[in-house]
């Protein structure tokens, strides 16, 4: 996995992208008190599930692999 050079900021991105998403498909009302890894793994599967994103092989799967793929996700928007 190569780093972004922004890559914090472009997690940052996509979690605030994902978040419009899912609340504007209605499927999801996120809280303030939700954790941002809670976040971040809900955003994941959302996009997974409607097929926006390629899902990571399951020896992959781990928090670092989820925000850099959300990253590059979050790097592709307008």
């Amino acid at each position: 996995m190569k780093k972004l050079k922004n890559e914090k900021e472009l997690l940052k991105k996509a979690i605030a992208a994902g978040v419009v998403y899912g609340e504007r498909r209605k499927v999801v009302e996120f809280e303030p008190t939700d954790s941002a890894e809670d976040k971040i793994n809900y955003i994941y599967r959302l996009l997974v599930h409607d097929k926006i994103i390629q899902p990571l092989p399951q020896d992959k799967l781990s928090l670092p692999e989820i925000k850099h793929r959300l990253a590059i996700w979050a790097s592709k928007l307008k």
